[in-house]
């Protein structure tokens, strides 16, 4: 009976962070660039009372007797499908259509991807994130450009005030991994390289492996509510269903103890 106790409560601790899963990707449903996570699950240790294939009186038990203890979260996954493309008209948004993630380097000089294209100029004229990382490569645009162009091929072109052609300031470049659901999350819409995604493999947009760029939108979080929202209710029902075992173990343990010789 006590075992049944402890297996419940594994269920109840699953569904816990099943819940912290989904209420993380409602709260960035609105983030750009956001990929949504799921959460996977397994069973764990078996107690077995009788092997199957024991031998009984000649024969041989054909399943045997085993009691399993519960079960754990095994991964936690992120799942990288393409969101929804939002139209802003700002020249320094970039989306990109089909695999791939844009590179930036961090304070410590390390580099970091992102799916997010929301991009700014710093004072310098640098291409950076909202947290101010640079693009990789650097692409600067000089003072007194009145207009930016970013191709679908990555190429940057700026007008100049007083020119009336544009001149090619640089070229964007896109980083792809053999297995981007092991990046590990940064926070700020960044991932981080480990060992099981694989070399990061840089090439220009629009190359065999690569998306292109869309200047101008952004891509939307791939987080669908309809989908999260019913996720939350079976993980609720789960988390009752366990503590109701729970319950239940206890309440025959009372009769046991209550027991009268």
């Amino acid at each position: 009976m006590i075992r049944a106790l402890w297996t419940a409560s594994t269920g109840m601790q699953s569904q816990k962070v099943n819940m912290d899963v989904i209420a993380n990707n409602l709260a960035n449903v609105n983030s750009s660039g956001f990929k949504k996570s799921r959460a996977d699950f397994q069973d764990i240790l078996y107690q077995t009372n009788r092997a199957a294939g024991t031998g009984v009186d000649g024969g041989e038990v054909p399943t045997g007797v085993q009691v399993g203890l519960g079960s754990r979260v095994a991964a936690v996954q992120k799942i990288f499908t393409t969101g929804d493309f939002q139209q802003t008209e700002n020249e320094l948004d970039l989306a990109i259509e089909g695999p791939g993630f844009f590179a930036v380097t961090l304070p410590d000089g390390n580099e970091a991807y992102t799916r997010s294209g929301s991009l700014k100029k710093d004072s310098t004229g640098r291409l950076v994130t909202s947290d101010g990382y640079p693009v990789v490569p650097e692409i600067v645009i000089p003072e007194g450009a009145t207009s930016i162009s970013i191709g679908s091929g990555g190429t940057v072109d700026v007008l100049l005030d007083g020119e009336n052609t544009s001149t090619q300031v640089g070229t964007m470049e896109l980083v792809r991994f053999g297995n981007p659901a092991g990046l590990s999350s940064l926070g700020r819409n960044l991932y981080a390289e480990t060992p099981t995604t694989g070399a990061p493999l840089a090439g220009t947009p629009g190359e065999e492996g690569f998306g292109t760029l869309s200047q101008g939108f952004l891509e939307g979080s791939n987080v669908n509510i309809m989908e999260e929202m019913v996720n939350m209710i079976a993980g609720q029902r789960a988390y009752e269903v366990n503590s109701k075992a729970i319950k239940t173990a206890d309440e025959m343990l009372q009769m046991t103890s209550g027991l009268v010789r």
